[in-house]
């Protein structure tokens, strides 16, 4: 049974949030963690912060709508470490709000972000886990795909559309090479509100976090237990969220 300590894990959206607390447990049950996000000079902050507790860490400048970020990711993992064992596809907006205030440039980002983020990730880690022969892909998704709410229509619509990538790609992959893992987050402190730009939506969501939610540490282990389990066992899918969440 594989044991987290024999993992290298590259994780998008590193630098804080999901991202961060994921890093910092996988880390501390051994595995090397490759961390990639835009604010390098916090990714660094994360890395000193492992490498000084006795971890595994690296740091790469990663934009993840720049394919060629998520192959220079992937890229150091396997010559810093010999392998990609997982890849945590984290990074992700939230620009929400009623339809009609027609945010076209927040559509435009939260698709190059939240999708083609992911879609450029599995450009990179996917040929690496073939050579390979085995490799895994835990990408975050959300529960507001899971229940359509108003002002999240096209932040949900990002996210189902993963769903729908990951499933089609699991049954592309049956041979055992690949594991895929879904893991759909409720309501979490993270800085996901800072990307909103509606007002009412943004003091809406702020005020639901104070009000209910939970720890980034709770989807970390989340995601560790889909990490840990043998290689003939997949988690297709999680849902991690606040006990009094709608």
């Amino acid at each position: 049974m594989p044991v987290i300590s024999d993992q290298i894990v590259a994780i998008t959206g590193a630098s804080s949030g999901i991202g961060e607390a994921t890093a910092r447990l996988l880390a501390e049950r051994g595995a090397a963690v490759v961390l990639g996000a835009r604010r390098v000079d916090r990714l660094d902050e994360v890395a000193a912060d492992i490498r000084a507790s006795g971890g595994r860490a690296v740091t790469c400048a990663t934009d993840v709508t720049r394919r060629e970020d998520l192959e220079r990711l992937v890229g150091l993992a396997v010559s810093e470490f010999g392998r990609l064992d997982v890849l945590v596809g984290n990074a992700g907006i939230a620009r929400t709000g009623p339809v009609a205030d027609l945010d076209v440039a927040g559509w435009s980002a939260m698709i190059n972000v939240n999708l083609v983020g992911v879609l450029n990730g599995i450009a990179a880690a996917l040929p690496v886990f073939r050579r390979q022969g085995r490799g895994h892909l835990v990408t975050t998704v959300s529960t507001s795909g899971l229940k359509i709410v108003p002002t999240q229509a096209v932040y949900a619509a990002t996210k189902n559309a993963v769903r729908t990538l990951l499933e089609g790609l699991r049954q592309e992959s049956t041979d055992g090479v690949l594991r895929t893992t879904a893991v759909s987050p409720g309501v979490v402190r993270t800085e996901l509100a800072d990307w909103i730009e509606n007002p009412e939506v943004r003091e809406q969501v702020q005020r639901n976090m104070e009000r209910m939610a939970i720890a980034p540490e709770a989807v970390a282990r989340a995601i560790a237990f889909a990490v840990e389990q043998p290689e003939d066992v997949e988690i297709g899918e999680i849902v991690i969220r606040p006990s009094v969440q709608n």
